[in-house]
C-alpha cells in the first residue's frame, strides 16, 4: 500500500510537459519552511494499492510523464520502487522524483542504483529556507538535480511554469506548482 496525499491527472507546473503528479503522504525530515506541511503526518492521506495507483497513472490522458513528490516519497521506498518498476516496464512515461534525501543518503539506503534505472530526473536534498529560490522546480539552491536519462535538460526544467490554477469539473479551484501560494 502507498499512503497517498493526492493525485493530479494533468499538470504542467510539476515538471516538463503535460504530466500527472502523485504526492505521497508522510515526511519526518522536518525541513523548516516546507511549503507542503499538510503532507507530513503519516496518518494523513489514504492508503491505496500500488496497482491501483499505477492504474491512475496509466489512465491519465495525453501525458508524457509522472512527477512524484510528497511528503517524502522515499520513506515509502519499497512500495514506491514497486510502482516505478511498473511505470518503467509498462509505459513510456518519463519520471521526475523529488526527495529531501541527498544522493549520499540514497546510496546508504541502498536504493540509488534502482532510482538511476527507474527515474529520469531526480531533484534531491532537503529544503533550506535561507537558500529558497522562490521560482522554478528547485525549492532551494542547495538541492541537486540528477539526470539519469537523456530525456530532459536544464532548459526543459527551466521552461516549467511556476504555478497553475486548475478548475475542476465541479468548479473547485486549486493551485499547483512548487510553492504556488506565494504572491509576487
Amino acid at each position: 500500500m502507498l499512503q497517498v496525499h493526492s493525485f493530479l491527472a494533468s499538470t504542467r507546473a510539476n515538471g516538463p510537459g503535460k504530466r500527472c503528479c502523485l504526492w505521497l503522504q508522510g515526511c519526518s525530515l522536518g525541513c523548516d519552511g516546507c511549503f507542503n506541511p499538510e503532507t507530513h503526518a503519516v496518518s494523513g492521506g489514504k492508503g491505496h494499492a500500488v496497482d491501483e495507483v499505477f492504474q491512475w497513472i496509466s489512465q491519465a490522458p495525453g501525458i508524457e510523464g509522472l512527477t512524484i513528490s510528497g511528503g517524502e516519497p522515499l520513506q515509502q521506498r519499497h512500495e514506491l520502487l514497486e510502482l516505478l518498476e511498473l511505470v518503467r516496464s509498462k509505459t513510456d512515461l518519463s519520471v521526475l522524483l523529488f526527495t529531501g534525501f541527498a544522493v549520499c543518503e540514497l546510496e546508504k539506503m541502498g536504493c540509488l542504483s534502482q532510482l538511476e534505472r527507474l527515474v529520469d530526473v531526480l531533484i534531491a536534498g532537503r529544503f533550506v529556507a535561507d537558500e529558497s529560490l522562490k521560482s522554478g522546480l528547485i525549492g532551494s539552491s542547495n538541492k541537486t538535480v540528477h539526470y539519469f536519462s537523456e530525456r530532459y535538460t536544464d532548459a526543459d526544467l527551466n521552461q516549467v511554469p511556476v504555478a497553475e490554477a486548475i478548475i475542476s469539473a465541479e468548479g473547485e479551484i486549486s493551485l499547483s506548482g512548487i510553492d504556488p501560494l506565494i504572491l509576487r
